[in-house]
């Protein structure tokens, strides 16, 4: 772990230099290793993509926006306010679903996945990847075309 509380993974996608940041703070910690990485490197907000969940979207659906504010999850919220307020940069939300019933949404969203919510969501994944490499080397409005009119597994099925 790098001493920004993140794991790192750097390579490349084409021929563009790519750095993936996974946070190992708690969510609501997450400006220590987002907002840290990023200023310390001084990368560019237009360049910085942050891929989060959503229980607004249904479960393993992808959405790419240009950029936007925290749909109230508590790591993007302390992340924005880490950047003074400025929400410009792109934003990949992964659908996890609402919480069923009257489930606490914090359980709901730590909870273990399931057998086949792991298979929906790895193929979920394999497209939000692809979204990212066309994002780097077609530009956002190619990303976003192919992000936002994915179709999940379930949806192929």
């Amino acid at each position: 772990m790098s001493p920004f509380k993140v794991n790192v993974l750097t390579g490349f996608i084409g021929d563009v230099p790519v750095m993936f940041a996974k946070p190992q703070t708690f969510v609501n910690a997450s400006d220590q290793s987002v907002g840290a990485i990023v200023s310390y490197y001084k990368i560019p907000l237009k360049q910085v993509l942050a891929i989060f969940d959503d229980l607004d979207l249904p479960f393993a659906k992808l959405r790419l926006l240009p950029k936007g504010g925290h749909g109230g999850h508590n790591g993007m919220r302390i992340i924005i306010d880490h950047f003074k307020g400025n929400r410009d940069f792109p934003h990949l939300r992964i659908g996890i679903g609402r919480p069923p019933g009257k489930m606490d949404p914090v359980n709901f969203v730590l909870r273990p996945f399931n057998k086949l919510e792991r298979e929906e969501l790895n193929f979920t994944f394999q497209h939000g990847l692809e979204a990212v490499r066309i994002l780097l080397l077609e530009g956002f409005n190619n990303s976003a075309s192919f992000a936002n009119s994915a179709k999940t597994l379930e949806q192929l099925g």
